[in-house]
């Protein structure tokens, strides 16, 4: 060891002299090696573990010789040259000038970013860019020892790597599968595995579908700074002619994207399709954030067609929220657009104005909380007919105090005391008053008993009975329900002081809750839980529907649970019955997550009722999972099934084979159901990505082609 350290101190020291000597030539590199002599012509020569440092490059060979005179390096292999952190070369034999970047190798192979490899016959290097292959195999594939040609790659009379640009350019190229030659191109340039975003087609795909036929797609995707892109994607089949387009920004404030496309197709001869989405968010001043989505189709069945989006209602915001430790203050302007064949987008609410402040205090001389809020609202139709042309304002307004006390033996009490203002205002509609006003005052007072113990399995129990009284004076307004025409039951409003999901209806006079929370946690991680709860009132709500299980005087009755395993298994119901265990809602959500694999499912049952616009019972299953075949295969698939109509929704199925050099993925989507304008159809996709261009695995597995 000490001899070579000294041996490396002796030949730092020569090249320094020599570039003292011609102070043009540029600094020779460092070399290190167990031994060293000098030649009769004065060469000097450096034999066995011998490396050369230059900068980020790193030599290693078995011999190097280095004339003094030219500052040249001839080199005996095997060879690897190391260039930063992303390029490595191998080679058999050398010449290369004193900086290692200017000269000759033979037997040649690079590897770029440790997934592509570039072999050659020659390689020459020119200054620390420009790396110039000669016939040149390019794959990111494993070559086998058994001499078996690479899945893919491709051939080229002449590679060039640009290292400033990170590009690589090929001369006379052929694209081979297995040897076999597929595609030829004069000239062809790509990126090199280093990065992330530049100029160029993206992967490739074909579609079909049973309204477009066969087509394809290819993606141009455009770096206009590193702060934007342009990606065009033009869709050729033999039934439409498409353009689809994606423009991405990125401020220091926030980022913007935009999708849209344009259609002239045989669906609808002479017309021109077309669709428009695009979002962004921004911090603004002061802490407050901007966000904004636009959603625009030229016909309703469009998007159902091309399937880029499965929504039958679409929705233009802007938001502007700010969130702070005792302070929330939001406003939005919503734009919707439904594309329901039984829905005018006339006669329902088409925009949507909203205002919401909320500030707490915290006064030492009571305790507890004091809650000021401020809601308003503005909806308006296009329509300017009597009634079903209604628009409405409202503004509603509570101060409240709120406070909990824990009392002996356990119990603990929880109190609101308040007062609510609400003013409405509603046009186009002689059914009703158009300025209507109360002053509500509200309080609840709840119970609670939580109690814990370990049984005998060392697993912890919580069980803890619940129970509240609520009163909100006045009578309700004679308002039409506007908003609150779908209201869920579940075990997180059954304490509300109103359960309707708008201000703009209250649950009046004396109403009362009552139930019991229980859950268990085991040592071997299961976890469970389980909530049953009822509520009952004084006078009858006729804003509540029978659909909702609140309807009456004493609601349905509601089973919430949960049970978790450590092992991935999850499960979730809620379901709600009266007395004759008629069921107004059940739903089930099951899920399991394994590491080869996870798969979901819910069911859904909702009884008919036609102040929910829902004339028939609904009953519907949908299922979807992945799984991991082998190493090489993955797997995708959905499932809708609607049990009343006794036919699917719709359902996909999407493979996916993958190895150290491609990734193939196969899709198959199936749309069963039809209306006025959509029919029933089938779509198919396939893409092909080539790692080291395209395609990236990441930390996944597989298994190698020569494995």
């Amino acid at each position: 060891m000490m001899r070579r350290v000294l041996l490396t101190l002796v030949l730092a020291l020569l090249p320094c002299l020599a570039t003292a000597q011609r102070a043009e030539t540029p600094r020779p590199a460092t070399l290190v090696a167990d031994e060293i002599f000098i030649a009769a012509d004065r060469e000097l020569i450096a034999r066995g573990n011998v490396e050369a440092l230059q900068g980020q490059t790193r030599l290693q060979a078995d011999e190097i010789r280095y004339d003094r005179v030219t500052g040249a390096l001839t080199i005996v292999g095997p060879i690897r040259i190391q260039d930063g952190d992303s390029i490595t070369v191998l080679a058999n034999a050398a010449e290369l000038d004193a900086t290692l970047q200017t000269g000759l190798l033979s037997g040649a192979r690079m590897v770029i970013n440790q997934q592509l490899q570039l072999a050659s016959g020659q390689m020459e290097r020119v200054n620390e860019r420009y790396s110039q292959l000669y016939r040149t195999a390019v794959t990111s594939c494993d070559v086998c020892d058994d001499g078996k040609p690479p899945l893919w790659q491709i051939r080229a009379r002449r590679v060039i790597h640009d290292r400033q640009e990170r590009q690589i350019y090929f001369e006379d190229a052929q694209f081979r599968i297995r040897n076999v030659p597929v595609f030829y191109f004069p000239r062809l340039r790509l990126p090199d595995p280093t990065v992330e975003r530049a100029t160029g087609f993206l992967i490739p795909s074909l579609v079909s579908t049973s309204e477009l036929g066969l087509g394809i797609k290819v993606p141009y995707f455009i770096a206009l700074e590193d702060d934007r892109d342009l990606t065009i994607t033009p869709y050729v089949s033999s039934r439409t002619r498409t353009v689809e387009m994606r423009y991405r920004q990125a401020f220091v404030n926030g980022d913007i994207e935009f999708d849209w496309a344009i259609s002239r197709d045989d669906e609808r001869p002479g017309e021109t399709r077309a669709y428009l989405f695009g979002d962004g968010s921004f911090d603004l001043r002061n802490d407050f954030k901007l966000n904004f989505d636009i959603e625009l189709t030229s016909d309703d069945d469009y998007l159902q067609d091309y399937g880029y989006s499965g929504k039958d209602r679409l929705d233009s915001q802007i938001s502007v929220s700010r969130a702070r430790k005792d302070e929330y203050t939001a406003a939005s302007l919503i734009g919707y657009k439904s594309l329901r064949d039984n829905e005018q987008n006339s006669t329902i609410p088409t925009i949507v104005g909203d205002i919401f402040y909320q500030r707490r205090f915290f006064p030492a001389a009571t305790g507890g909380e004091l809650r000021f809020t401020v809601n308003g609202h503005n909806h308006i139709r296009y329509s300017d007919r009597d009634i079903i042309g209604r628009d409405v304002s409202r503004v509603n307004t509570e101060a409240e105090w709120l406070r909990g006390w824990s009392l002996p033996g356990g119990l603990r009490a929880e109190t609101r005391l308040g007062v609510a203002a609400d003013i409405f205002n509603i046009t186009q509609d002689s059914s009703t008053n158009q300025n209507q006003s109360q002053v509500s005052p509200f309080s609840t007072v709840a119970l609670r008993y939580p109690m814990t113990r370990v049984d005998n399995s060392g697993a912890t129990q919580f069980l803890e009975p619940i129970a509240q009284l609520a009163w909100t004076g006045s009578t309700q307004l004679d308002i039409p329900n506007e908003e609150s025409t779908l209201v869920d039951f579940d075990d997180g409003n059954l304490l509300a002081l109103s359960r309707f999901p708008s201000p703009d209806r209250r649950e009046r006079g004396g109403v009362g809750a009552y139930g019991v929370n229980w859950s268990r946690f085991a040592l071997s991680g299961w976890e469970s839980a389980l909530t049953v709860g009822q509520v009952m009132r004084n006078d009858e709500d006729e804003n509540f529907t029978d659909a909702s299980g609140l309807s009456g005087l004493q609601s349905d009755y509601l089973v919430a649970g949960q049970i978790k395993t450590l092992n991935g298994w999850a499960v979730t119901a809620r379901t709600l019955f009266d007395d004759s265990f008629n069921f107004s809602k059940a739903e089930v959500r099951g899920s399991f997550d394994h590491r080869l694999g996870d798969v979901g499912g819910s069911y859904l049952w909702l009884t008919r009722d036609a102040q929910e616009s829902r004339f028939i019972d609904t009953s519907e299953l949908f299922l979807d999972g992945s799984f991991i075949v082998d190493r090489n295969w993955r797997a995708k698939a959905d499932w809708r099934y609607d049990l009343i109509a006794d036919r699917a929704s719709n359902a996909g199925l999407s493979l996916t084979y993958f190895n150290e050099c491609v990734e193939i993925d196969f899709s198959v989507r199936r749309r069963y159901t039809s209306s006025t304008g959509i029919e029933p159809s089938t779509s198919f996709g396939l893409s092909i990505g080539l790692s080291g261009f395209s395609a990236k695995r990441g930390t996944d597995t597989y298994a190698k082609t020569c494995g």
